[in-house]
C-alpha cells in the first residue's frame, strides 16, 4: 500500500454512497486553513460537523499533512512538543493517533525514531476529544491541521544506519545496541536524582560522568579501528519554559563536555544536539538528570530564601539557574580537558571525531548567533546556584590502561 503521502493511496477514493465527502473537506481547509479568521474557522468545522461521512476523509488528510511534516524534517517528538506548546491536550491526543496511523505507510526509520513513536501519549485520528459535540471536534482537527500546515521546514536529522528514501544507508549498516555500560550510567542519575544528601549525589554524578567519558573514549577508539567509521548524527532535545535561556546554555555545556555541539532554536522551543551516536545518548542522559537535580537544589533553596522572609520567586529561580548552567559549564570543561592531559594518545583520534562533528555541524547551520544570558538580577539566587552546581560537579575522567 502506497505512501497517505501521495496522491494515489487506494485509500484516497470514495465510495458511491459518499461522492460529496472529499468536496466537503475540500471547502472546509479552503475555509480555515489558510487564515487566522475565527470565524473562518466556525463557518469550517460547521460543514464538516454536518457530513459524519467526512470522518474518514478528514482522518486520512490528517496522515497526509504528518507525512508532509516528515518530509519538512520533522519527528515524532517535535510533532507532540510544537502541538503541546501551542494548543491543547484534545490537539495532542489527536496528534499521536495521526502519527501511529500513518507510521503503517512510512518508510522504515532508526531507533531514534522508533523510541519516538513508542514514547507518544494515548490518542485516535478520529475522536480526538475525550467529550464533545462533532462541531467541537472539527474545530479541534482544524486548529491542529492549521499548526501542521504552517510548520516550517527544520534540518533533516537521518540517524547513520537509516535508510533514506533514495534506499542507501546514511553512515554505518547500524547503530548498536545500548550498552551495559550506559545501563549503569543510567542507574547512578537516577540515584542522584532521588538521594536527599548532596554529598551522595555529587559522588554518584561524579561516577556516571566517569563512566560516560571512558564509555566515549573506548567507542571512538572502537571506530576509528573499524573499517568503515560512524559518522555524527543529530538529535533534538527539547528546552522547555520557564527559563529556558538558562537551560540551554546548560545542554550547551553538557553537550561540549561530550564531544558535540548544541544549536538552540528559541522559537520552536528545542536545540538541535550535533555528535557520535554513544556521545549524543550520554550528554541526554546528564542533560536530564542535572536538570532534575538543579530543579530539586532550588526548591530546597527557595524554600529558605522564602523562610527568610523573601518574595522574589521568579528572579531568584531565574539567576539561580543561569548560576547552575554558568558553573556546571566551567566544571565540565575542566574534566573535560582532564583525559587529554593524562594520555595524549587520545588526541589524534579525538580531534578527528572534533572536526567531523563540526563539518556536520556547519553542514546542518551554516550560519548561527550566539546569545548571552538575560535577566540575572538576584544575587542570592546567584550564589545558591553557584552552591548547586558544586554539589554536582561531575568527575575527571581517567585514561584507558
Amino acid at each position: 500500500m502506497s505512501n497517505p503521502g501521495t496522491s494515489n493511496n487506494p485509500g484516497t477514493s470514495s465510495t458511491p454512497g459518499a461522492a460529496g465527502t472529499p468536496g466537503t473537506v475540500d471547502r472546509a481547509f479552503r475555509t480555515a486553513l489558510y487564515g487566522t479568521d475565527d470565524a473562518a474557522l466556525d463557518t469550517a468545522a460547521s460543514l464538516l460537523a454536518a457530513d459524519p461521512a467526512a470522518d474518514a476523509e478528514l482522518a486520512r488528510r490528517g496522515e497526509e499533512f504528518v507525512a508532509g511534516a516528515w518530509r519538512r524534517g520533522w519527528q515524532p517528538a517535535d510533532l507532540v512538543r510544537v502541538v503541546r506548546r501551542e494548543l491543547g491536550d484534545p490537539h495532542l491526543r489527536l496528534t499521536a493517533g495521526l502519527i501511529r496511523a500513518q507510521a503503517a505507510y512510512d518508510r522504515p526509520r532508526g531507533p531514534r525514531w522508533t523510541a519516538q513513536l513508542d514514547g507518544l501519549p494515548a490518542g485516535s485520528p478520529t475522536h480526538p476529544a475525550d467529550r464533545g459535540d462533532r462541531f467541537s471536534r472539527a474545530t479541534t482537527v482544524l486548529e491542529l491541521y492549521r499548526l501542521l500546515l504552517r510548520l516550517p521546514h527544520l534540518e533533516p536529522l537521518d540517524e547513520p544506519g537509516t535508510p533514506s528514501p533514495g534506499g542507501h544507508s546514511e553512515g554505518r549498516s547500524g547503530v548498536r545496541p545500548a550498552s551495559r555500560a550506559l545501563a549503569r550510567i543510567r542507574a547512578l542519575l537516577a540515584k542522584a536524582e532521588a538521594t536527599g544528601y548532596p554529598e551522595e549525589a555529587e559522588a554518584l554524578s561524579a561516577k556516571a560522568q566517569e563512566l560516560m567519558a571512558r564509555h566515549s573514549i573506548d567507542e571512538a577508539l572502537l571506530a576509528a579501528r573499524a573499517p568503515a567509521p560512524d559518522t555524527p548524527g543529530a538529535c533534538r532535545i527539547g528546552v522547555e519554559p520557564p527559563y529556558e535561556q538558562a537551560k540551554a546554555v546548560l545542554l550547551d555545556a553538557v553537550a561540549a563536555a561530550n564531544h558535540c555541539r548544541a544549536v538552540w532554536n528559541e522559537d520552536l522551543g528545542f536545540s538541535t544536539v550535533v555528535g557520535f551516536e554513544t556521545d549524543l545518548a550520554a550528554v541526554k542522559l546528564l542533560h536530564t538528570s542535572l536538570l532534575v537535580q538543579a530543579e530539586t537544589a532550588m526548591t530546597r533553596a527557595e524554600a529558605a530564601q522564602r523562610a527568610g522572609g523573601r518574595k522574589r520567586t521568579k528572579t531568584f529561580r531565574q539567576s539561580f539557574l543561569a548560576a547552575y548552567a554558568h558553573r556546571v559549564g566551567t566544571r565540565l570543561r575542566e574534566a573535560a580537558e582532564a583525559p587529554v592531559s593524562e594520555d595524549e594518545s587520545l588526541l589524534p583520534v579525538l580531534a578527528s571525531r572534533e572536526v567531523a562533528v563540526t563539518g556536520r555541524l556547519e553542514q546542518m547551520f551554516p550560519e548561527t548567533t550566539t546569545t548571552r544570558l538575560r535577566g540575572v538580577s538576584d544575587e542570592a539566587g546567584w550564589t545558591e546556584g553557584v552552591r548547586a552546581a558544586d554539589r554536582a560537579r561531575v568527575g575527571h575522567r581517567r585514561p584507558l590502561p
